[in-house]
């Protein structure tokens, strides 16, 4: 197994059917990094400080990646971005914002409070399958920061 694919990818995301169609996605384009989910932007904010239930670094290890939706319960994406670019020991977090948004000012705005990259989720399956195909592609390529 190659380094990049023992990094895990947090996904934030409150759509169950959303959580299940992007994790059959990773599996059909071969993305083999572990994929940690959380619910709602106040879940998320616990798991990336590691507060209960997520103390536990073994099971619920430092994402390399955050996908997040924008819309979700409790603290919604921009306040998680906000949140998390407030944390000296986060800044380097890449986070991609995966929303169903095409809206022109949120992506400025997510881009303003430091998101990296801000994608539309596509509408077939097919085209999920490739977005997750090109997030593959794009591991091999990258450098990462450490975090």
């Amino acid at each position: 197994m190659e380094r990049f694919e023992k990094n895990v990818f947090l996904l934030a995301e409150d759509s169950e059917s959303d959580v299940v169609l992007m994790k059959e996605a990773f599996a059909k384009a071969g993305v083999l990094n572990p994929l940690q989910v959380v619910s709602g932007g106040d879940e998320a904010i616990a798991y990336l400080r590691g507060e209960a239930p997520y103390e536990d670094r073994a099971l619920h290890p430092m994402p390399f990646v955050l996908l997040m939706d924008l819309k979700m319960p409790g603290k919604n994406g921009f306040e998680v971005l906000s949140w998390i670019r407030s944390q000296p020991n986060l800044k380097r977090l890449v986070i991609i914002v995966l929303t169903a948004s095409s809206s022109a000012a949120d992506a400025d705005r997510a881009f303003e409070l430091g998101a990296n990259f801000y994608l539309t989720k596509p509408g077939p399956f097919k085209d999920l399958v490739e977005l997750a195909k090109c997030l593959q592609d794009w591991l091999r390529l990258n450098h990462f920061p450490t975090i």
